[in-house]
């Protein structure tokens, strides 16, 4: 028994092992084009840097001067981490007042939240770009009340199941001492909610830092630009595309959202967790 145990504990290591190899590849593969001469990319894209081909860091200085890159991380940066901390802020309250007060208006909130879950982009992204253009939220702040309206779902159904596993007892023994909803929601459930607020922002944050179609239909492109739509802009006529700018950009771009991830993956499981399957 012992034995097999241990031959099956090497073959899910090695399985694993190739599993995480065949995920790593990719990115290792456009750091190393990220150095390469353009022409070498297209022909050796899988070949290691070599000193014929070596470019140093010029494809980092060609991309950040062709496409304004720090303007364009600046507005992403700030789109991101705003559109998180309303997230997290708003459907965490939301799910809490949900879960708290039972009427058919918060089940049928809850529901509608859950629906929206299911419901493709490409169906609303035409209505969607209109109603913007109408309502002027081409803009860095506008495409902030935007997402909380994409992010709503996923994070309100998280935060359900948390909430219904911390105990009311605690609610009520902070409003007996004198706290009103507010203190009580931000002094007792707020700390409480840390690993699902965790999880929440940094599948939020991995999904708005990278998304490129939302803000390329709401934006002013004249004026904004994320680091997505800014990479784009390193496509030349006739189809011709700076590749080793452009390799060279998007390693710039996965450092930030990487180390976030990094910093907090600990919480991932532990906060998913607990908002699906309590209660």
């Amino acid at each position: 028994m012992n034995a097999c145990k241990i031959k099956y504990g090497k073959l899910m290591t090695f399985c694993f092992s190739v599993l995480s190899i065949l995920f790593i590849s990719p990115i290792f593969i456009v750091i190393i084009n990220s150095f390469k001469k353009k022409s070498y990319i297209n022909k050796e894209p899988f070949k290691m840097v070599m000193s014929k081909n070596f470019v140093g860091l010029d494809n980092y200085i060609n991309g950040i001067k062709k496409t304004e890159f720090f303007q364009a991380f600046g507005y992403s940066a700030f789109i991101t981490i705003c559109s998180v901390i309303v997230i997290v802020l708003c459907t965490s309250m939301c799910a809490w007042y949900i879960t708290r007060v039972k009427t058919k208006v918060t089940e049928t909130i809850y529901y509608l939240c859950v629906f929206s879950m299911i419901v493709p982009f490409q169906m609303v992204m035409f209505t969607l770009s209109k109603i913007s253009d109408t309502l002027r939220l081409g803009n860095p702040v506008g495409i902030i009340i935007i997402y909380l309206g994409f992010g709503a779902g996923l994070s309100v159904f998280m935060f359900c199941g948390f909430v219904k596993s911390i105990p009311l007892e605690i609610e009520e023994a902070a409003m007996i001492d004198g706290c009103n909803p507010i203190q009580t929601y931000f002094k007792i459930v707020f700390p409480v909610l840390k690993p699902t607020c965790i999880s929440v922002a940094i599948l939020q944050a991995m999904w708005i830092w990278n998304d490129y179609l939302l803000p390329y239909l709401v934006l002013d492109l004249k004026k904004y630009k994320t680091i997505p739509i800014a990479v784009q802009y390193l496509k030349g006529g006739y189809g011709s595309v700076d590749m080793g700018a452009m390799m060279a950009l998007l390693v710039l771009s996965i450092i930030p959202i990487v180390i976030f991830y990094m910093a907090c993956q600990k919480y991932i499981i532990e906060g998913v967790v607990a908002g699906a399957v309590k209660g």
